[in-house]
């Protein structure tokens, strides 16, 4: 499926709840891993304000585009953040959503 840009450069983004490890099987406590680069992945919450809106966002991003430290309330700057809408059947039931993914989060100037 493809995945479409977000653009955050009008926007203040401060990060929400801490990177939690991305677990493919919590009852194996299998980490999720990136298909291209092989590093783990990680998700955080982030809360993106702009145009007057303000949203909260679960981002997963490669622990190698998270720095140390980041903790709730932290202006941050989101490299690379894109949404793509997803589609699955479990148990007979169809689930769908849209899930955001980010290259990296650096700690905003």
């Amino acid at each position: 499926m493809p995945s479409f840009k977000i653009d955050t450069s009008t926007a203040v983004v401060f990060v929400a709840t801490t990177p939690e490890p991305k677990m493919v099987n919590k009852k194996t406590g299998e980490r999720a891993v990136d298909r291209e680069t092989n590093a783990s992945l990680s998700t955080v919450g982030l809360l993106v304000s702009d145009e007057g809106e303000g949203n909260l966002y679960q981002v997963t991003v490669p622990e190698t585009g998270l720095p140390e430290g980041l903790q709730p309330g932290m202006p941050v700057k989101v490299i690379g953040l894109k949404a793509r809408d997803w589609e699955n059947e479990f148990n007979g039931q169809k689930r769908h959503g849209i899930s955001f993914r980010a290259v990296a989060i650096t700690p905003a100037a």
